[in-house]
């Protein structure tokens, strides 16, 4: 065989391995039971429950937001959120939470909001450090 040939066929497989890679981070939403059983960050979307309030006392710690969320599946748990309460919060009409499982609570660094609009499909994400950004339909950046 040629040395083109060779250099060609690995060039090609290094680019299918890529590719592989690539695919394979790529999110998918799960629910609370999922995200219980695995151990790296999961994306969980749900609905905040309303019926059992929320805790934010800025005054105490402007850094602690909690309150409960039904994910898809129906399973209710309680989110810690360490940051400032996201502006609006009550008005959105679903969540997506991006974190990790400890125990019964879900500790969450990110929190996507889908607010109502007849208009744009977008969410808005709201940082650690109280940054909020206009993210689309899957989280990218707008």
């Amino acid at each position: 065989m040629k040395k083109s040939a060779i250099i060609g066929l690995i060039t090609i497989a290094i680019s299918i391995g890529i590719l592989f890679s690539l695919n394979a981070n790529t999110d998918t939403y799960s629910n609370f039971k999922e995200a219980t059983s695995s151990q790296k960050e999961e994306h969980v979307m749900g609905y905040w429950e309303k019926s059992k309030g929320m805790y934010y006392d800025a005054a105490k710690d402007a850094n602690h937001f909690a309150f409960h969320m039904k994910d898809e599946k129906g399973e209710i748990r309680e989110v810690v959120y360490n940051g400032t309460k996201p502006q609006d919060f009550e008005k959105s009409e679903k969540l997506v939470l991006i974190g990790k499982m400890d125990g019964e609570k879900f500790y969450a660094s990110k929190i996507l909001m889908k607010c109502p609009s007849k208009y744009n499909d977008n969410l808005v994400e709201v940082n650690q450090n109280g940054k909020v950004d206009t993210v689309g339909k899957y989280g990218e950046k707008i």
